[in-house]
């Protein structure tokens, strides 16, 4: 039985230290640099998963050794059996979550693969608002925010070159004695599009900062 130990944004990042060395040999790079690519991607892998067993590190070192394409495609297909799948959240979750939106819509959770999901992300157009819901210490959590488009820019999450908005969300912490009428907004650069930057992600750590600074 395959135990899955891989989520989305590790995956992600093994296929871009991959690629990187598929680049290399594809490009016909001397073979000591083929090699210093090849141990900087290992490192780069082994250092995401810190509590890996030996069965699970051997799964990820598959890849040592080969120089071809369709060995490289082959090794990333091979990982499918262990992706971890984004925790089950329904659609009545994700209204609780939410409570003074009375007409929330939410996203066909049906149609995703929970496999390469990091977070759920989706925009509400008619109120201008983004939502974002993620796992965080073992409780599933919810944060909206305003929704103002950009231009091209570099998504805080992911760090992809794309359309971005600036996503602006009102923090739950207030300091001792403030005004009823204090409030704090952090605001990042994120993707528009939920789905391509969980394709890029491949740290959460940024995602799970900001959250925290939200909610608590």
């Amino acid at each position: 039985m395959n135990t899955p130990f891989i989520r989305n944004h590790h995956y992600n990042l093994i296929k871009k230290q991959v690629g990187q060395l598929q680049h290399a040999c594809n490009n016909g790079a001397d073979p000591k640099v083929v090699e210093a690519v090849e141990f900087n991607a290992l490192s780069h892998i082994l250092d995401s998963f810190p509590e890996t067993t030996d069965s699970q590190k051997h799964i990820l070192e598959q890849f040592v050794g080969l120089r071809k394409t369709e060995e490289f495609q082959q090794y990333l297909f091979s990982l499918e059996p262990y992706l971890e799948e984004f925790s089950q959240v329904t659609g009545k979750q994700i209204t609780k979550l939410f409570p003074k939106n009375k007409k929330l819509k939410t996203p066909d959770l049906n149609v995703m693969d929970r496999r390469k999901i990091s977070y759920l992300g989706w925009v509400d157009i008619a109120t201008q608002k983004l939502f974002l819901v993620y796992h965080l210490n073992g409780q599933t959590v919810g944060v909206q925010g305003r929704y103002t488009p950009a231009n091209k820019g570099v998504c805080f999450l992911c760090n992809g070159i794309g359309d971005v908005a600036l996503f602006s969300a009102i923090t739950k912490s207030k300091p001792a004695n403030a005004s009823p009428d204090y409030y704090k907004a952090i605001g990042n650069y994120m993707c528009v599009d939920s789905h391509t930057c969980n394709q890029k992600i491949t740290d959460v750590r940024v995602l799970e900062k900001f959250l925290q600074e939200v909610l608590y």
